[in-house]
């Protein structure tokens, strides 16, 4: 373990001297200093003043069973004595990558019976755009190259993942997104849906989908990817009628569909996977995150039998990662995976900590500043606004009133994230429901302190 000796000022010194954050106003921070992280229990986050934080976001969506599990320390120190590391290419294997792959088949829904590893989301995204355009070349139509995101999708922060993502504020930077690359709307109807019925509103922009494949062409289409819930994007909940629109259009095109679910997977949603929630048939999953609950870097493509059968038949697949299931991640996979098990940990989502946080998390919509309170299993989002009757936005700049949420809720010692005017949650799952009641305490405090500064400051204004 590191032990820290160095107070908060020196530490926030050598940070902005020497670490480049990501996505962070660098010059900002650096003057303002990154709060520093010492410590983590269950939920609990403990900073380098001595503070106690409820972590509501898990990390990074990440953190399923909860900080400082000293089975994962003892799994982790088990497999560096006995492998420390080893690579799966020139024709090798080792125990916890056959392991993991097996157990990720057993878990997942339908036929995703095979796994191609990498170490992030990101890379797993990379990895599927490169594999959908090689499976149609070995299907004969090497012509099928272009995939289609979603506009305020996410998919990780490469050229690759980065470009199938549609984060405008991210292509704006270096050049994305790359060729071959396609977007159509989200299925937010809260923002977007004006005076129109939910249902027809998911229908509608489900056919998006239908129309740019045939703008593009059909022979032109390789897959089609989203993730089942929006994460980084706003926890976007789509109307009901939206997935089984997208799924027949995909079928009837001859598109594969990839389900990102890097955020939904491993109990998040209530079930296993997203897929299983929204009832989901893909053809390709990327997972990452709770799949070692963070614990060590982890990321994959689950296939289908008929995907990785086509690519597995075509001869030598020319891609690859140094530390894709690297035995440490593995094993540390493996043993989160055990422990969601045995201690019924996606049971506890679905029968207890789900349905106790909805009934909370829905009644914030009494609040004056909050229009809308989505949740699905453990993730969530409220929006606010200076109008709920309106649906309306702030006439400040987007993302004003959600920065202004975000530092009460820090000054509250409470993460919860701000998506634009959003505030998303994603705690772990193994929270109880004292620890709900808590947290609820600290979000409405933290709201109220914002409705009075938006008030004070003349910024309760809709645009």
């Amino acid at each position: 373990m590191f032990e820290n000796h160095l107070p908060t000022e020196e530490l926030q010194a050598l940070d902005a001297a020497h670490h480049m954050h990501p996505f962070t106003d660098g010059s900002a921070l650096n003057k303002k200093g990154a709060r520093v992280i010492t410590a983590a229990k269950g939920v609990w986050l403990t900073d380098s003043d001595g503070n106690r934080i409820l972590d509501a976001m898990a990390g990074l969506w990440c953190v399923n069973i909860g900080y400082g599990r000293p089975e994962m320390a003892e799994a982790a120190k088990r497999q560096i004595e006995q492998l420390s590391f080893y690579n799966t290419f020139f024709q090798t294997t080792h125990v916890p990558a056959v392991t993991l792959a097996a157990k990720l088949a057993q878990i997942a829904p339908g036929d995703l019976n095979h796994v191609h590893f990498a170490n992030s989301g990101s890379e797993a995204n990379d990895t599927n755009l490169r594999l959908v355009r090689h499976y149609w070349a070995a299907k004969g139509k090497p012509t099928k190259r272009i995939v289609i995101g979603r506009w305020n999708g996410y998919h990780g922060s490469t050229m690759g993942s980065g470009s199938l993502g549609g984060m405008k504020f991210m292509h704006a930077q270096g050049g994305m997104p790359i060729p071959d690359v396609a977007h159509i709307e989200q299925p937010d109807w809260w923002m977007q849906g004006g005076d129109s019925d939910p249902a027809d509103f998911g229908l509608a922009r489900a056919k998006q989908l239908e129309e740019k494949i045939l703008e593009l062409g059909q022979d032109n289409v390789a897959a089609f990817i989203a993730e089942p819930i929006q994460g980084s994007g706003g926890v976007i909940v789509p109307p009901a009628t939206y997935w089984p629109e997208i799924q027949r259009i995909c079928a009837h095109y001859d598109v594969l569909l990839i389900a990102d679910e890097v955020i939904t997977g491993f109990g998040r949603t209530g079930k296993w996977f997203g897929s299983q929630t929204l009832d989901l048939r893909p053809d390709i999953m990327t997972i990452a995150k709770g799949m070692s609950s963070g614990y060590a870097p982890i990321g994959a493509s689950l296939l289908s039998d008929n995907v990785a059968n086509t690519i597995n038949d075509a001869g030598e697949f020319n891609h690859g990662y140094t530390y894709a299931a690297h035995p440490l991640s593995a094993a540390l996979a493996l043993e989160n995976i055990r422990i969601l098990e045995d201690e019924k940990i996606v049971d506890h989502v679905a029968n207890v900590a789900a349905p106790y946080l909805r009934e909370k998390w829905e009644g914030l919509i009494d609040h004056p500043l909050v229009g809308d309170a989505s949740i699905v299993g453990l993730m969530g989002s409220i929006r606010m606004t200076p109008d709920k009757a309106a649906r309306a936005k702030f006439k400040s700049d987007e993302g004003t009133a959600g920065y202004i949420c975000r530092e009460r809720c820090f000054a509250n010692n409470l993460v919860m994230r701000h998506v634009g005017d959003r505030m998303v949650i994603s705690p772990p799952l193994v929270i109880t429901k004292a620890e709900i009641d808590q947290f609820i305490d600290r979000a409405v405090q933290s709201l109220d302190e914002t409705h009075a500064k938006l008030k004070a400051d003349g910024l309760m204004v809709a645009a």
